[in-house]
This record gives structure tokens, C-alpha cells and sequence, in this order.
């Protein structure tokens, strides 16, 4: 029903609106005007010929009456009458011979009110007067005062009130649609703009933007988060094509390798080493394990996936990492505290430490260094090696998806440059941060984790 009564256009609302609210106001107005404005006017000219009639009628009781009655301003007639029917007084504008009425006052020392057409000479129009007629007892005898105001002044400002509220209302409408409508129509230009040219942003093409007016208010604000929203748009499109031809090229490669092997294999089954075949397949098999779990669990983390969270001890989850890697070719040595509890995925945060482990241990040249500390409200995690380190214009490459430095591929053509990126993301999706620490020599990645509890 809204829909139906109002229309679908934000300009055309406002217009309809602001002119609702307008009618409304000059409806009350006009109704309070017509209702008292005509009574006071008359009200005035009511009162002014009831004074002037009740001064003469004080003076006819005294016998003072004089015959020629001194009138107030704007054009008041007086007249004096007998019980005979005989003028004994009147004003100086009063003709010879001219009554004011024939209608006597119902009852004496009671004013009596009457609007009549009034002809003051053959050679002057009719006019319309309120007339007061007051009977008074006097010395000798009861007279009848009659007085008289013109009404034309009060019929002209009733005239030009009429055509005001009845031709000048709808003409303040129609001005006040017009002007809403102009008004809320530049208002809204720059958001028609906006509209326009976010309608020809394609997926294709991110790189456009919206204009941003310079008028400052909310228009402005809104071309200017709608630009801030497509820049983030094009740089998240711009990573997942990234990601995709990453993640292409890397799953092609092991698939690759393996249909090679299998295909070798299949035309000389004589001359194949099987048990060599298997092994090779297995580890191809392996690594597409790896890179398909680290690309799930990625895809998980960016779309904000809840997963169980309880209590782990940091501290534990690195002992049974040591544990796992006894006898691995860098041996690590622990310095743990007794407790470091954080709240977190226990998987996600194995995960993470299996990352930095696998890391040192395809760079270390003798040794790790493992160490997991409590300092105030955080769980601090260092993972260090003994290798050549990582150069600091490369320490946030490395965190960046498939990316991996010449050393990383010399050392181990079969990663997949995803662990460091990930380990960062669980690290981010538990409140926390992992970052590249100056050290010498090898390189030092540092780990804070909120603390669970009190410290």
C-alpha cells in the first residue's frame, strides 16, 4: 500500500513530502485567519461605533445634547432621533432628510446591532455600514442615537485575504514542488552520476571510479568509500587471478611430473623400476596432498571460517613437534616455557608451527633454535636458523602466496610457497602476528599469540 501512495523516486517523495507538509501548514494557517481575522476586523469598527453611540446617548440623558454631533475619524455617522420620529441631532456628514433605519431597538438602554446597505446621496454608491442603535431617557423625552461605520475598508481586506488563501495557497504549492523538486534534482545529480558509472564497472575492468563532487557533504563521503570499496575490490580481484595462475601453475607441475613417470612406465613395463615408480608417484601423490590442504585451509581462513577453538598450551604443541622431528637433519634445540595457553584451533596452530619448522629446517646450516615464552599478555614464539638468512627487501615477499626466493628453490624444488603465507594467516585469525626478527646468522621468524587467562 506504501508503495502505491508514494512514489518509487527519492526526488518525487521529497517533492511530495515538503508540498504534504507545506498544504498542511497554510491549511491550519488559513483555517486560524479565516476563523479570527474577520471577526477582529469587525470586532474594531464594533467597538469604535459603540463608543461613539454611548457618548451621545450620555449626553442626550444629561440634556446636553448638542445639535451637531462631533464624530470620530474614518467616516462615523451619528444621528439623533425623537420617540416623534423627528432628527434633533446629527453629524455634519449626515444629509438633510436621510434616516439611518427605520428599525427601532427591541428594548431602551440595550444596544442594538444591524449591517445594512446604507445610500448617503443620489450622487455617492451604496455602502456597506454597521449600524448601533442605543434608546436613552432624556429631560425631554426618549430619543433613539443611532451611529454608523462604513464597512468598505474591512469588505477590500477581506477581498484581498480571500484571494490570497484561495489563489495565493495553491500558487506557494505549486512554488514549493518546484523548488523541492529542482532542489533534491541537484542534490541528487552526483549520485546519478555515481550510479551511471558504477553501472559500466565490469569484472573485467576495476579500474574505473566514480566522481567524487566537491560539495563535502555525505554525496561526498559516499564516492569516496564507494571509490575506497573498488580499490580493494580490484586488488583483491587482481590477487585471485594471481592466485589461480599460482595455484595452476603449481598443481601442473607435480601432475605433470606424475603422468610422466606413469606414462614412461607403461611403455617399457620391462625395463621399469616399480618399486622406484611407486615411490616417485607416492611423493608426487604427497606433494599434491600438501599444496591442495594449505590452498583449502587458506581458502577457509579468507572466508572467515569458524572453526573449534579450545584452550592449547604453545609450550606442549612445540614438544610434540620436537618430538615428531627426532633424528631430521637439524636437530632443534628447545627453550620453552612451563605453560604458554592460548585459545585457538588446535590444528591451525600445529599447522602453523609444522610451517616454521619445515621452513628452518630446509634452510639451517647446524641447528634451530625453538623458543616459546610468556611476556605480559602474549605468547611469544621465535623459530630460528642458522642459514643464510633472508635479505630485508625479501622479508614480506616471502609471506606473499607462491612466492619463493632463489635460495628456497636451490634448497627444495618441491615446495610450494604457501607455508609462510599461511602460517601468517593463522597467526592473523587468532589475534595475533608473525613476523621476520633481525638476527645473525640465519633468520629469526617471531610469533605473538594472546595469552589465555590472566598472565
Amino acid at each position: 500500500m506504501a508503495r502505491r501512495l508514494f512514489p518509487r523516486s527519492i526526488r518525487a517523495r521529497l517533492t511530495a513530502v515538503a508540498t504534504l507538509i507545506a498544504a498542511l501548514v497554510f491549511t491550519a494557517t488559513t483555517a486560524i485567519t479565516l476563523t479570527t481575522v474577520p471577526d477582529n476586523l469587525r470586532g474594531v469598527v464594533h467597538a469604535r461605533v459603540e463608543v461613539a453611540v454611548r457618548r451621545v446617548a450620555s449626553e442626550a440623558r444629561t440634556g446636553q445634547l448638542p445639535p451637531v454631533l462631533s464624530t470620530p475619524a474614518r467616516g462615523h455617522l451619528l444621528q439623533v432621533v425623537s420617540a416623534d420620529g423627528k432628527v434633533i441631532a446629527k453629524s455634519p456628514g449626515i444629509p438633510e432628510g436621510l434616516r439611518l433605519t427605520s428599525v427601532r431597538p427591541p428594548k431602551p438602554e440595550t444596544v442594538y446591532t444591524v449591517e445594512r446597505t446604507v445610500y448617503r446621496s443620489p450622487d455617492e454608491p451604496e455602502a456597506h455600514y454597521l449600524i448601533m442603535a442605543l434608546t436613552a431617557q432624556t429631560p425631554h423625552g426618549p430619543v433613539t442615537v443611532w451611529g454608523a461605520a462604513s464597512l468598505t475598508d474591512v469588505d477590500r481586506a477581506l477581498i484581498w485575504i480571500y484571494l490570497l488563501v484561495f489563489l495565493g495557497t495553491p500558487l506557494v504549492l505549486v512554488s514549493v514542488a518546484g523548488i523541492t523538486w529542482v532542489t533534491v534534482g541537484s542534490a541528487l545529480r552526483p549520485v546519478e552520476r555515481i550510479r551511471a558509472e558504477m553501472a559500466e564497472i565490469t569484472g573485467q575492468d576495476l579500474s574505473r571510479r566514480v566522481p567524487v563532487p566537491d560539495t563535502g557533504d555525505e554525496i561526498t563521503d559516499l564516492a569516496r568509500t564507494t571509490n575506497d570499496t573498488l580499490d580493494r575490490l580490484e586488488r583483491s580481484a587482481e590477487t585471485q587471478r594471481r592466485f589461480v595462475a599460482d595455484a595452476s601453475h603449481e598443481l601442473r607441475s607435480p601432475i605433470s611430473a606424475l603422468r610422466a613417470q606413469l606414462e614412461v612406465a607403461n611403455a617399457y613395463p620391462e625395463e621399469t623400476d616399480w618399486k622406484l615408480t611407486g615411490e616417485r608417484a607416492l611423493a608426487a601423490a604427497d606433494r599434491l596432498t600438501s599444496i591442495i590442504n594449505e590452498l583449502l585451509m587458506l581458502a577457509r581462513l579468507d572466508a572467515g571460517a569458524v572453526t573449534e577453538r579450545r584452550v592449547v598450551d604453545m609450550a606442549q604443541v612445540a614438544q610434540e613437534q620436537i618430538r615428531r622431528r627426532e633424528g631430521s637433519r637439524a636437530p632443534i634445540i628447545p627453550d620453552l616455557s612451563a605453560a604458554a595457553p592460548v585459545f585457538g584451533s588446535p590444528v591451525q596452530l600445529d599447522r602453523l608451527l609444522t610451517n616454521l619448522l619445515d621452513n628452518a629446517t630446509r634452510h639451517a646450516a647446524a641447528r634451530i633454535d625453538l623458543m616459546v615464552a610468556v611476556e605480559g599478555v602474549k605468547v611469544v614464539v621465535t623459530v630460528t636458523d642458522d642459514g643464510e638468512g633472508i635479505p630485508p627487501q625479501d622479508r614480506e615477499r616471502v609471506f606473499e602466496r607462491f612466492t619463493r626466493l632463489e635460495s628456497a628453490r636451490a634448497k627444495d624444488k618441491g615446495g610450494s610457497g604457501l607455508g609462510l603465507p599461511l602460517s601468517r594467516e593463522i597467526a592473523a585469525a587468532h589475534g595475533g602476528s608473525l613476523t621476520i626478527a633481525d638476527h645473525f646468522p640465519g633468520a629469526r621468524f617471531v610469533v605473538i599469540l594472546p595469552l589465555y587467562g590472566p598472565p
